[in-house]
Formats: structure tokens, C-alpha cells, sequence
């Protein structure tokens, strides 16, 4: 399904700044998903997506219901550029919710999204429904649903949705801690490795809020056909998580970040057969003001972690560079990317030792700003896209747009 949409986009010039002094001044900002006034319909919960020949796919929730998913209807609206972000197509409807009391369809929200490398075939994932997430019981006769739909056309056109829920809360009935009551896949990425590839795909990670026992992560080598508990039922690599994300060491070990008050939780998963999927997570460790990490003053809040290759510009050396949005704080305000050079050796690496010590930051946004998502994309850029100026009763945000050089987030210190 598919529907344009006319959308205004606005554009302008952003003066950014890093804890270093450093400004910048040349990078444009463009609002994709306007929330003009109160009485609009609201967007939030941003998703993007980057494509090998500069192609990529915006996504957001549209929130007829004006909350979350369980409150009424919740539409997916996305957007395309085929530039790298210079300019964006009219807004389009993926998939629209019915806002029919009870039923599965009532409405598509919080959308994470991946596309394969090497065919381009994209897989959306969303909450569907109308469960509240804190509503959801043990028995799934109330669950919190999931949905998958897929696009061989970069977004254009979108397969009819399928629901998933019992795919992923039955990879957990055997924990020995009890089963999922409720569980949503971490909205904004899923990530797909750069080094393991078991099968005709690379294989992609998504990381789920659950309740109880906090964070677990599932992995697939089919592009989401079918589902694997990463470590078993019984792992739960970060008990006290919230929404999560993926990223990749670049030794193939597994990273799991998680949305915590005050900062992050990092844990790290080490295989022992990647084909099988054997291996064990490390102990969780908090990244925050205490150990000179991620720190979130006085908010926990959705953000994401990329690790990009870049040189180092006091020597020309290549090293891997990790990158952390959060909103800085105080609350939900101040979005902007903490950075952090990486141990050449990967050995080195440990949960403990990724959550400590990071730099910068480098503030994005100078007001109200909340939930952030970033992909790398084919030209270089860190392709960020967050939420921003929320509207008058608090029921969304515009979603902006920037394409930003690792330059400016590392305070120069790093080119790509």
C-alpha cells in the first residue's frame, strides 16, 4: 500500500556546536514530518534506512490516536531521497491502521527497518494493534503484537503485513525467569552485520524491550523469516533495559546498547560457533556521568549507536569509531552524539571498558528534542534523524533530517 501524502519540507541552516567550541555552520536541517500546530495529526518515532547507491528511507509513526500504540489508530508514513538527503520525495502512506477496537490491525506504530546490502529488500517491523505495552499478559491472549512487511523497490511498494507475535514470544517459553508478557522490537534500526553471513543473507540482530527482565536479542539469517533467541531463552544481557539497539565490534561480537536514566547500558555478546549462534553475554555495564560516558542528564530516552571506519587526522590512522545519540539533557532536550575511538585491538573490548570514557558531546539540537536514529550512508555522512520542537500538548515532534561529516561530530579529530 502506498498513498502520497502532501507534506510541507522545511530547510534551513543549523549552527552546531561541540563540547570542544567547535561550530559548524553548514549543515542543513530538513523537517521531513511537520507537526505544524496543535490540532494536526502528530508525528513521532523516527526510522531511516541507507541504501548502497545513495537511496534512503525515512520513517515515522503518524498518530491519529495522538499516544502510542494501544490508545487507537497509528498510521507509517516514510519519505525517500535518491540523493543522500539533498532532496526528499512527497510523503507517502506505508501502511494505515483502522483504529478498529480490538483488532490486530488497529493500528502500525514505532517502525525499525533494515535493508539488505546486497539485494535492497527491506524489512519493516512494527508494534501492532491495540495493547498497551504495559498491559500485555503472560498468557498472550492480551500481547502486545508485532507486524512485518517487506519492500523489493526501496519503499516504493510494500508486501501485505504479516503479525510475528508468536514467532518472537515463543523463542522465550523455556526461560527459566518465565516467559515474554509483552515485547517490542527497539524502534529505529535493525542491524545488519558487516562480517557474518550464514546462509544467502548477512545476518541481522534487533533488540527487544521485554518485560519482565528487561532486554533481549533475537537474530536471523533470512532476512527476518524466521527467528533466533542470540545466547538462548535464558539470556537477559540487560535486566534493567529499555529500548534498545544493535551494533557489531568489528571482530563480530554482538553490541547491545539500551535506553537508561541517566545514560546507557552496554553489554557485549562473544560467540563460540557463529554458525549456531553459541556464545554468552558479558555482565551489563551503565554508561553515564560517574565513568565519563553517555551521559542523559535527567532522561531516558530512545537514542542509537553506530560504529563507523574513519582516520585519524593527527596521524592518518585508520581506526573504528563509535558513535552514541542521546538528548543531553537536562529531560528530553539538547539531542547530540557522544564519540568514542576504539581499541585496535579488539580483545581489548570489553562492556565495562565501552561504557567508560567517551567525548564530546556534539549537541545537535538546542530545545525540546527526543527519540534519534542514524545510519551511515554511501557518500560518508552520518545520515541523523530525530525529533525536534515538540508540538503544543506534547503529542509529537517535527522529524528532522541532517547529513552530518564525522568531522564536525569529532571535533575534527576524525575524517572519514
Amino acid at each position: 500500500m502506498n498513498k502520497t501524502i502532501t507534506c510541507l519540507c522545511l530547510t534551513a541552516a543549523s549552527v552546531l556546536l561541540c563540547a570542544c567550541g567547535h561550530t559548524t555552520t553548514s549543515i542543513k536541517r530538513q523537517t521531513l514530518f511537520e507537526n505544524p500546530d496543535s490540532a494536526s495529526i502528530p508525528y513521532r518515532i523516527p526510522a531511516i534506512a541507507a541504501f548502497e547507491d545513495g537511496t534512503l528511507l525515512a520513517l515515522a509513526d503518524y498518530r491519529h490516536c495522538r499516544s502510542d500504540i494501544g490508545f487507537g489508530r497509528v498510521d507509517i508514513h516514510s519519505k525517500t531521497s535518491q540523493d543522500n538527503g539533498k532532496t526528499w520525495s512527497e510523503v507517502s502512506s506505508v501502511i494505515e491502521g483502522t483504529g478498529t477496537s480490538g483488532a490486530t490491525d488497529c493500528g502500525f506504530g514505532d517502525p525499525a527497518v533494515v535493508c539488505d546490502r546486497e539485494s535492497g529488500e527491506v524489512l519493516l517491523i512494527t508494534v501492532c494493534g491495540e495493547t498497551v505495552y504495559w498491559m500485555g499478559t503472560t498468557n498472550r491472549q492480551n500481547p502486545n503484537r508485532m507486524a512485518a512487511m517487506r519492500s523489493l523497490d526501496k519503499g516504493k511498494t510494500w508486501s501485505q503485513w504479516k503479525e510475528i507475535t508468536e514467532d518472537v514470544y515463543s523463542l522465550f517459553d523455556k526461560c527459566t525467569a518465565g516467559c515474554v508478557e509483552s515485547s517490542f522490537i527497539g524502534s529505529g534500526k535493525i542491524f545488519q552485520s558487516r562480517v557474518t553471513k550464514v546462509g544467502d543473507y548477512y545476518r541481522i540482530y534487533a533488540a527487544l524491550c521485554a518485560r519482565p527482565n528487561g532486554n533481549r536479542v533475537i537474530y536471523s539469517d533470512d532476512m527476518g523469516r524466521t527467528w533466533k533467541a542470540l545466547g538462548g531463552p535464558d539470556a537477559l544481557p540487560a535486566k534493567e533495559g529499555n529500548e534498545p539497539k544493535c551494533e557489531e565490534l568489528p571482530d563480530g561480537r554482538v553490541i547491545l546498547s539500551s535506553r537508561a536514566e541517566g545514560g546507557r547500558i552496554f553489554n557485549i555478546y562473544t560467540y563460540t560457533d557463529v554458525a549456531s549462534g553459541d556464545g554468552s553475554w558479558e555482565e551489563a555495564a551503565f554508561s553515564g556521568k560517574a565513568n565519563n560516558g553517555c551521559t542523559a542528564l535527567e532522561n531516558s530516552c530512545n537514542g542509537e549507536i553506530l560504529i563507523v571506519r574513519a582516520t585519524r587526522k593527527a596521524d592518518g590512522k585508520k581506526v573504528d569509531l563509535a558513535l552514541q545519540s542521546v538528548p543531553l539533557g537536562p529531560g528530553r532536550a539538547n539531542v547530540g552524539i557522544w564519540y568514542k575511538e576504539l581499541p585496535s585491538d579488539t580483545a581489548e573490548i570489553t562492556s565495562a571498558s565501552l561504557a567508560a570514557d567517551w567525548k564530546g558531546p556534539y549537541q545537535i539540537s538546542k530545545e525540546k528534542s527526543a527519540y534519534s536514529t542514524m545510519v551511515q550512508q554511501s557518500d560518508g555522512l552520518v545520515g541523523f534523524f530525530y525529533e525536534e520542537t515538540e508540538n503544543a500538548d506534547r503529542t509529537g515532534y517535527d522529524l528532522v533530517y541532517m547529513a552530518i561529516p564525522i568531522d564536525s561530530i569529532s571535533c575534527n579529530r576524525y575524517t572519514m
